[in-house]
């Protein structure tokens, strides 16, 4: 079962949002619909976010991004469609029933700290148990543990304002974790910080992702930093998401110009992976091993190679193993199966026309003197 799904949800601000809905199902835009004083600020929004998984919505200012997210724990209540959370209706609630759920299971993260300047750091981290009625000497405990985790151990008698606008995140950070929600949904929780802070909480927050396996949907407006955090991303545009996919899908088959043009200046070197510019494995560089015998099982293949790499490698690794040698570069699957092989040209193809990366020849043998090796 997915941890959370939203149901073909629309938000409309302004008169009778109903009949606004129905206008929008029957093809009516956005422009038609502000004519008239009403605002579409979600349309038909439907995905899946899967337990453990990072779900980056990601837009310009405008999109309903922030809207969206707000409608996932109940702090908006949506014009039509629902949202389900681990299998419960979270908008067939009851406002106690549903204050529950925000103070047991759900947490969110804001963009602007949101820290209490009279409460000490552990005092702030605590707040979220304290409103679940936790005992103090137990809140204090977990907030504590949240804060080691976050970096921040020492720091727990400190002011809000004792500290660099980083660690009060952390601090932020820490009181979603401290209540051990399932979901947090963060909003734009990195967007306030200076470049270098911004990238150490990303950092900081992928390395708690390998340890704790939360459940994350996170609001961006920066491609680059969707890119590196989500697991899946959807891309929103005046309401609407247009594509939904992985960093990969996006950079290789935007969906639209519109997505294209958000792509064109992402280092896909970082982005992309072995598995998304491989040749086919049933072909590899070089007409002999060593030993003079032919190369023809996927292990000669694989003892050959000048390197071996799995399929999610970021190609700018790939750049130094495939300098250094006319063979190519093997790669393997997570049980050590030989998957694909990335010749020293598919690279250089890819370089040299980063747009289309699927357009690079296909396979090893376009490039130099090849055999090919039985079926893998």
């Amino acid at each position: 079962m997915s941890r959370l799904q939203a149901e073909h949800l629309y938000k409309v601000f302004g008169r009778r949002p109903d009949q606004a809905v129905r206008k929008l199902e029957g093809g009516a835009s956005r422009d038609e619909l502000r004519a008239d004083g009403t605002t579409a600020a979600v349309i038909d929004a439907s995905f899946t976010v899967e337990p453990g998984q990072i779900f980056v919505v990601m837009g310009l200012s405008g999109s309903g991004k922030s809207t969206l997210l707000r409608m996932l724990n109940g702090l908006l209540d949506p014009t039509a469609g629902r949202v389900l959370f681990d299998g419960q209706d979270l908008t067939a609630l009851s406002p106690r029933e549903l204050r529950h759920v925000r103070s047991s299971k759900i947490s969110m993260v804001f963009q602007h700290f949101a820290l209490f300047p009279h409460r000490s750091v552990l005092e702030n981290a605590a707040y979220g148990l304290e409103v679940q009625g936790v005992p103090r000497a137990e809140r204090e405990k977990r907030a504590a543990e949240a804060l080691e985790l976050t970096g921040l151990a020492g720091w727990e008698k400190s002011w809000p304002d004792e500290l660099s606008g980083g660690m009060q995140q952390r601090v932020g950070l820490a009181r979603a974790l401290a209540t051990d929600a399932d979901l947090l949904l963060m909003d734009e929780s990195f967007s306030a910080l200076d470049p270098l802070i911004r990238r150490d909480m990303q950092d900081q927050l992928l390395e708690l992702q390998k340890r704790l396996k939360k459940t994350i949907v996170f609001i961006t407006h920066d491609l680059n930093e969707a890119m590196r955090l989500g697991d899946h991303i959807a891309v929103m545009r005046d309401g609407e998401i247009v594509q939904l996919g992985t960093a990969e899908d996006i950079l290789v088959t935007p969906a639209n110009d519109y997505v294209a043009s958000f792509t064109q200046d992402v280092d896909r070197s970082r982005v992309l992976t072995a598995s998304a510019i491989m040749a086919e494995p049933h072909h590899t560089i070089g007409t002999t091993s060593e030993a003079g015998r032919e190369l023809r099982t996927p292990q000669d293949v694989l003892d050959a190679a000048p390197a071996t790499v799995g399929e999610s490698t970021p190609i700018i690794d790939l750049f130094t193993p495939c300098s250094r040698s006319a063979d190519a570069v093997a790669v393997t699957d997570g049980r050590g199966k030989l998957v694909g092989v990335v010749p020293r040209s598919r690279l250089l193809a890819v370089l040299g026309d980063p747009m289309n990366p699927t357009d690079a020849p296909r396979h090893a043998d376009d490039a130099v003197t090849t055999k090919k090796v039985a079926s893998v």
